[in-house]
């Protein structure tokens, strides 16, 4: 699954995308994810965005989930 730091204009997201999960799966995986970085975030066409550069927590909590973590961009 893949982990990435976007900076947009006006803030910096973190994006996971390749998850294979139903929509409702996703929001809810997202929903956790939110809480446990202390933030907001959105799922986006599969993709849940992550406000902030918080890859090194969202390893973390996915790794505890299960997941394999691949790491890409800055």
């Amino acid at each position: 699954h893949l982990l990435r730091k976007v900076d947009l204009p006006a803030k910096t997201v973190t994006t996971i995308a390749g998850l294979s999960l139903a929509s409702d799966a996703l929001a809810e995986l997202a929903s956790e994810l939110k809480r446990a970085c202390g933030t907001g975030g959105t799922v986006r066409d599969y993709v849940i965005e992550i406000q902030g550069d918080r890859r090194a927590r969202l390893v973390e909590q996915l790794e505890l989930r299960g997941y394999t973590v691949k790491l890409a961009g800055g």
